[in-house]
């Protein structure tokens, strides 16, 4: 299945994406329904009414979820292009509900900052709580992938050796277009990033180091992970930071994050009021 979280008249709700139509589930957003815990039966059997999927406007796929834990350093051959070794561990850190936008929402350049990178990155949500479980276990408790872009103010991320307050400004993540359930997506995807259709980063999502469900094993050992939450998984070389000399988004620039079968995120870069 399909799913995803709407913008509507009344409010956000939640739909099951029937080729061209969208489905209503019931339910305020994703995130609520992803809190059933029968929620693939009512996602499959909801006949709420239905609208053109060619003109949804989509909010963040889970728009409040409890915990956005992001991993770094997280893709072998980017590893490898920066001559470091191989990690023992999963580089942690985290974003804020307030950090996330909408699939085709503009992404706010903080005033702050002079230097807002591109990330493109698979994203994996939680369908039922996860606690000191194995990988096996941990495959179990996936609803499904999204695509993310975890556009980052480096000036900001580089300020201390902590680097959420570099990640997390508001209306700066693209989160979406729609969830793909665990045993829709497969494996082995495309990612591709582009800034004003320049293709700026390229990578198969097998080329992980930690994958979702190690991840998940691994996060789970430090607390319960609960339906809704989201696990950004990392991004790969291309990055704008890296680059001689540095590049960086700025407004007007239309930044486009996509992943084979799971949907893109083409999001214009705006300038803060």
């Amino acid at each position: 299945m399909r799913l995803a979280t709407i913008r509507t008249a009344s409010g956000t709700r939640a739909v099951r994406i029937d080729r061209e139509r969208a489905v209503e589930t019931g339910h305020a957003d994703l995130g609520v329904l992803l809190g059933e815990t029968n929620w693939r039966e009512q996602a499959a059997t909801a006949d709420g009414p239905s609208h053109d999927r060619a003109a949804l406007d989509y909010a963040p796929v889970v728009p409040r979820p409890g915990k956005i834990i992001c991993v770094g350093v997280n893709y072998a051959a980017h590893i490898a292009e920066m001559g470091r070794g191989t990690p023992s561990y999963p580089t942690l850190f985290a974003k804020y509900a307030e950090a996330l936008i909408g699939a085709n929402d503009d992404i706010v350049l903080p005033s702050a900052s002079e230097a807002v990178d591109w990330e493109a990155e698979l994203a994996v949500v939680i369908g039922a709580p996860a606690r000191h479980v194995d990988e096996s276990a941990a495959e179990l408790s996936i609803a499904g992938y999204t695509v993310l872009n975890d556009v980052t103010a480096r000036d900001w991320q580089y300020r201390t050796l902590q680097w959420l307050q570099g990640k997390t400004f508001e209306a700066t993540t693209p989160i979406g277009p729609e969830l793909v359930t665990a045993d829709e997506a497969g494996s082995g995807l495309e990612l591709r990033c582009e800034v004003d259709g320049e293709v700026v980063q390229t990578a198969d999502t097998d080329d992980l180091v930690f994958g979702a469900t190690a991840t998940i094993a691994y996060v789970s050992t430090i607390l319960t992970l609960r339906p809704g939450d989201v696990i950004a998984l990392g991004t790969p070389g291309g990055v704008g930071h890296a680059r001689k000399p540095p590049r960086y988004l700025r407004p007007g620039q239309v930044l486009t994050t996509s992943i084979a079968g799971l949907g893109q995120c083409r999001n214009v870069c705006v300038a803060e009021k």
